[in-house]
């Protein structure tokens, strides 16, 4: 009986375990320019089988050849979406949640209120539990203790670090001027270099990031690929304590990787 069972569940399981990867995939490529990529080519790969039965030998045989190179195309083009993809897959299993020091929360509130009043830009990167080390590349060095006035200075636009980003690290501002990655995802109209910033760096990490619009002084705050706009000043503490803490509400499984706009 048993011996009879087990072929069909392992079936079953196969199936599965398919599917999910297949849902995973597309989740991912939806609404990034990797989608249009494989958009093309499926295609490439559909006329390839068309000039097969027709026997069109010329077009046949140039598009055997491209195919016969396509891990190599998919591994170049794709090379960045590939990263992005195994960081996510890799961050459930070995980001851990650690103690978090929100004492600073306040004075980022500060002072992301006052660049929203004064309608000045402002980008500001809170680490979580995956480590930010490897955007401390670009920048400045800065390593004090956060304040209102702090960041008002570095965003303030006369300051030839105004268009970086700022990142807080074990709880102290570490380096300002941070160039993000930029997400390749399709953003509501309207939003700007900063909010593609905050998105691009929140696929890769479970940073919390504040955004101040310089057009409209709206607040948004981005985490694990959800970005909330508009965010009225006065809940602004609240949010980036829950997000902050282990275990909040930012926290996603593998599958929920959309964002909201």
């Amino acid at each position: 009986m048993f011996n009879e069972i087990l072929p069909w569940a392992v079936n079953v399981i196969d199936i599965i375990i398919v599917a999910v990867i297949i849902y995973w995939a597309l989740k991912f490529l939806k609404g990034s320019r990797a989608e249009r990529v494989v958009l093309g080519l499926a295609v490439i790969v559909i006329v390839y089988f068309v000039s097969a039965r027709l026997e069109l030998s010329t077009l046949n045989w140039m598009l055997s050849n491209i195919l016969g190179s396509i891990v190599i195309v998919i591994i170049v083009v794709f090379q960045q979406d590939i990263r992005r993809a195994l960081m996510q897959v890799g961050r459930p299993f070995f980001s851990r949640d650690r103690g978090v020091d929100t004492g600073y929360v306040e004075e980022v509130s500060r002072g992301a209120i006052s660049l929203s009043t004064s309608k000045t830009g402002g980008l500001i990167v809170m680490e979580k539990s995956v480590d930010l080390s490897a955007y401390f590349d670009t920048g400045v060095v800065i390593d004090a203790e956060i304040s209102r006035e702090l960041l008002l200075t570095i965003f303030n636009n006369n300051s030839p670090i105004h268009d970086g980003a700022v990142i807080v690290s074990k709880g102290r501002l570490f380096k300002a001027g941070c160039i993000l990655p930029l997400t390749e995802k399709e953003l509501a109209r309207g939003l700007g270099t900063r909010h593609r910033a905050a998105v691009g760096l929140s696929e890769e990490t479970d940073a919390v990031i504040v955004v101040i619009s310089e057009k409209t002084g709206g607040i948004s705050i981005v985490n694990e690929e959800k970005i909330d706009l508009g965010v009225e000043p006065t809940s602004v503490p609240g949010r980036l304590k829950r997000l902050l803490l282990p275990g909040g509400e930012g926290k996603k499984g593998l599958m929920s990787w959309r964002f909201r706009g």
